[in-house]
């Protein structure tokens, strides 16, 4: 007979905070977060209601991880998604990248959309800065550095450019011409060119 190994508390704590963001994104992405409760998130996740209450403060907290997730995942795939290159080409794939991870379903409504809403603007963009425009501030200092790129303020840029991505990714989800979107955020870093 085999012997099962036992895991561990972190790996059980580790496991049930996996389930609850996973069902937690779900329910969030379907209802949207006014309209879930916890009994659902519990349910869906297969845990108690003290298990969601000893990894999360609350409802919001739990929403909150599920954003901090997204846009970890996002700023993941844009990395991966820069291409090798001059610096203004790995900005232009990056934000190719960055449309690709946001038409993943759900996304755009958790990030742009219910973010804001539920934990404030401040806190968004907080977690934003540590993720997408983390990504642009990054790339658009490369392409400084290599002098591909005007010498322009980082943070103020990436916060701009970030925006503008956010709002072609809003503008394709409801229906808006993606090529049209990436010919205009091109154009865009483009025109940063020395």
């Amino acid at each position: 007979m085999k012997a099962t190994k036992r895991r561990t508390n972190p790996e059980r704590s580790s496991a049930t905070q996996a389930a609850l963001i996973a069902a937690a994104r779900e329910a969030f992405v379907v209802r949207g977060f006014a309209d879930t409760s916890t009994p659902d998130l519990v349910e869906a996740a297969g845990v108690t209601r003290g298990a969601l209450y000893h990894h999360y403060a609350d409802k919001q907290a739990l929403f909150r991880a599920v954003v901090e997730a997204e846009a970890a995942a996002v700023a993941t795939e844009v990395e991966a998604g820069a291409a090798d290159g001059s610096p203004v080409e790995a900005l232009i794939s990056g934000g190719q990248a960055y449309l690709a991870a946001m038409a993943v379903p759900g996304r755009t409504r958790l990030l742009l959309i219910e973010a804001p809403a539920v934990l404030g603007r401040a806190e968004a963009d907080a977690i934003d800065a540590r993720h997408g425009v983390r990504t642009l501030r990054e790339g658009l200092a490369a392409a400084i550095e290599q002098q591909a790129i005007a010498p322009i303020p980082v943070e103020a840029a990436a916060k701009l450019l970030g925006a503008a991505f956010d709002r072609a990714a809003l503008e394709i989800a409801q229906g808006g011409d993606r090529e049209s979107c990436l010919a205009v955020l091109r154009a865009l870093i483009e025109g940063l060119r020395r």
